[in-house]
């Protein structure tokens, strides 16, 4: 009896767009040079055009800003962690702009493993509680809550995170 469920047909990518689907597992670490920026009720916690970008398949990428283009003075990190097979142990922080806090809203790896050393405290943000934009587009949030991925125009899916994907 065969209790494997089948994966998703993925979705043809078109003109200047990648398919989730064609990123590795395990995951790759690449450079991006786009314009990266966040907000939070509209004032802008975090602007780069440094960022690394962590590609798995099935998820949309992950994009992590470096901490000389994070705005600290909004930031306070709490006692929350969890652990990626992959990347290590990732440390979670509170991020306050007026009367408006997001409780772990951003995460970042202090001491990540070896082949991911490059994300050594660059930040990474939830689509789903700030404003993110890459090169001026919107962000859309990864499907599910517990995914950090990045849906943008660029990126064809589908992505894990959505209904029946539980088994991908």
């Amino acid at each position: 009896m065969n209790f494997r469920r089948p994966l998703p047909t993925p979705l043809e990518p078109g003109y200047q767009q990648e398919s989730v689907w064609q990123y590795p597992r395990p995951p790759a670490l690449e450079n991006c040079e786009l314009e990266v920026k966040v907000f939070l009720q509209g004032v802008l916690v975090a602007e780069t055009n440094s960022a690394l970008r962590v590609l798995e398949t099935s998820h949309p990428p992950t994009f992590y800003l470096p901490p000389e283009d994070v705005d600290m003075s909004f930031f306070t990190q709490t006692a929350s962690s969890s652990f990626c097979e992959w990347k290590g142990s990732a440390t979670y922080w509170d991020v306050a702009v007026g009367d408006q806090v997001v409780r772990r809203g951003s995460w970042s790896y202090q001491s990540p493993n070896e082949s991911f050393v490059a994300l050594q405290r660059h930040f990474s943000f939830y689509p789903s509680l700030f404003d993110c934009f890459v090169s001026g587009s919107a962000v859309q949030p990864q499907p599910g809550e517990f995914y950090g991925g990045w849906v943008t125009e660029d990126v064809v899916g589908p992505f894990k995170g959505e209904p029946g994907s539980e088994f991908w």
